[in-house]
């Protein structure tokens, strides 16, 4: 029903590693995951200000090549 989701605690920090492990920079990261984001978004992203739709957790995921489970898994590295 409505219930929160939860977040996972490394999210901010495997979200920065992926976009520093392509070399690019936040600007460039809102330009490849192609769902309408400003480098503003990827940034509160990387702070834990915001958290990232699934459709954009999708898309680092598959820039990345690795699983969303990698990514929301913390217990995954």
């Amino acid at each position: 029903m409505g219930h929160a989701r939860r977040r996972p605690k490394r999210l901010a920090e495997k979200l920065r590693q992926i976009r520093e492990a392509l070399g690019v920079s936040q600007h460039e990261m809102a330009q490849r995951l192609r769902h309408r984001l400003e480098a503003s978004n990827i940034s509160r992203y990387e702070r834990e200000r915001n958290k990232p739709p699934l459709e954009a957790l999708l898309a680092y995921a598959r820039l990345a090549s690795v699983s969303m489970e990698q990514i929301i898994d913390d217990e995954k590295t």
